[in-house]
């Protein structure tokens, strides 16, 4: 017979080893030499994919920090470009009316040259029509020649000084105050230049004064006693100083006030004047009798037209330093420019009505 623990070793050895492989395997497995495709690289493969990933994503941070910084940069070039197209606008825009007043002006010149040119012809005229007459008429007038020559040569100047202080008041640059009162003197001695050369005018010739015939055709129907008038100088000029203080305004209207009541009293003096001046030559037409005596006293009403000549043309002087002293140097400035260029319309539309096609 068999002996039955003889039979039953190998059984046990059988159950034994699987337990011993198992053991076996936790020995190869924890070993210092891992192969390769052991479980541990699983864990290895885990860690190598975290790492990708901060990589990535720090990759990713560093894109969107270039992008923004592009996009700032962008930004920025954008806006350089618009503030150059801007200031590449502003000073085509500048250029534009600078070249449009430049017209404006030549427009004008032309027009003065045109107007010289009619008065030269009619100069030319009379001096031909008096030398023709002779004795009848006289000789011409030398005094008023010069004035003459003397008012064409003021009008040049006029207009020069006129283009510097519009030049001035439109310039992009500021000018400085003390500047600017210097070139608002110099106008205003110009003017009382034009009122001394009228009152040597007036000494030769007061009704060649008085008749404007040295003014433009439509410069005479605004004529007062050999000039303008000075109520109408501020009537001119104030649109342009706008806006004014309440000190200014009042200033303004007393003086125009002023003006307008000594305006009434040298027209009513005038007009006496007239009267005077018809009743003595009514009086020389009566007899030979008191010729003399009243020859005499219409002499003397000549000197009276010569007083009044210049006692207008001294309220036109003064009116105009009185504006000067109401207003700021800017504004002055502005009320010249304005006066000035009032009276250049004035001869421009003379000159054109004169060319105009009959």
């Amino acid at each position: 017979m068999t002996n039955p623990t003889t039979q039953f070793a190998p059984s046990r050895m059988g159950l034994y080893e699987p337990m011993h492989q198992i053991s076996m395997w936790e020995e190869d497995s924890f070993d210092g030499n891992i192969s390769p495709g052991s479980g541990v690289c699983l864990i290895t493969d885990s860690d190598s994919k975290i790492d990708d990933k901060t990589e990535y994503t720090s990759d990713k941070s560093i894109e969107h920090g270039e992008d923004t910084r592009g996009t700032r940069s962008l930004s920025e070039k954008i806006q350089r470009r618009l503030a150059q197209n801007r200031e590449a606008a502003r000073k085509s825009r500048l250029r534009k009316k600078a070249y449009v007043e430049q017209l404006e002006t030549s427009r004008l010149k032309l027009a003065q040259l045109e107007l010289e040119l009619e008065r030269a012809r009619r100069q030319q005229g009379m001096v031909m029509a008096n030398a023709n007459m002779g004795g009848l008429c006289g000789t011409v007038n030398s005094g008023i020649a010069a004035f003459e020559m003397e008012y064409s040569q003021w009008i040049d100047e006029q207009e020069r000084k006129m283009c510097d202080l519009r030049n001035v008041l439109q310039s992009p640059l500021p000018i400085g105050d003390a500047e600017l009162r210097i070139m608002v003197e110099n106008v205003l001695n110009h003017y009382c230049e034009l009122f001394r050369m009228k009152r040597d005018a007036t000494r030769a010739d007061a009704f060649y004064l008085v008749s404007g015939m040295w003014r433009t055709s439509v410069e005479r129907f605004f004529l007062w006693i050999g000039g303008f008038k000075p109520s109408e100088l501020i009537n001119v000029v104030m649109p342009q100083l706008q806006p004014l203080t309440d000190q200014q305004i009042a200033s303004v209207d007393t003086l125009k006030h002023s003006c307008m009541q000594a305006e009434d009293a040298l027209t009513q003096g005038m007009d006496k004047l007239q009267q005077t001046l018809a009743q003595s030559v009514s009086f020389l037409a009566v007899g030979p009798a008191n010729y003399t005596s009243h020859t005499a006293l219409a002499f003397e009403n000549f000197e009276c037209l010569q007083s009044f000549i210049n006692q207008a043309d001294h309220l036109r002087e003064q009116t105009l330093l009185h504006m000067s002293r109401i207003l700021t140097t800017r504004q002055a400035a502005k009320g010249l420019v304005a006066f000035g260029e009032y009276f250049q319309r004035l001869r421009a539309l003379s000159s054109l009505w004169s060319a105009r096609a009959v």
